[in-house]
Formats: C-alpha cells, sequence, structure tokens
C-alpha cells in the first residue's frame, strides 16, 4: 500500500505542475473533458489519496 500511495502521490504532483510548464499528463488527459474545475479537484484528490496513504502505511512492513 505504501507503493501505491507513493505512485498515486508522485502522479499527482505531477499533473498539478505539468499545467503550468505548459505539458499534459498522458494518464489524466480524460479528467480535462470535465472542465477546469473538476480536473483540478480530481488532480487533488488523487494527490490527496496518495498522501494520505503513503502517510498511513509507511511504517508497516
Amino acid at each position: 500500500m505504501k507503493e501505491l500511495g507513493l505512485g498515486l502521490l508522485l502522479l499527482g504532483v505531477l499533473s498539478l505542475i505539468l499545467p503550468f510548464v505548459g505539458m499534459k499528463s498522458m494518464l489524466l488527459t480524460w479528467v480535462d473533458q470535465w472542465g477546469t474545475t473538476a480536473s483540478w479537484v480530481i488532480r487533488g484528490g488523487i494527490t490527496l489519496l496518495g498522501l494520505a496513504l503513503y502517510l498511513t502505511y509507511r511504517n508497516r512492513d
């Protein structure tokens, strides 16, 4: 679960940064179909979910 959380966190952070650079993430282009506000909410949700999973399971082996 820690690895899944880290992957989601990295994907979310990358998807939040790329639009400011003028690029798009190929994995999350479908999110843009729902409009600007919804796409930012989904990107933020992916990032927060990844952070929550990573922080919850980081000390468990």
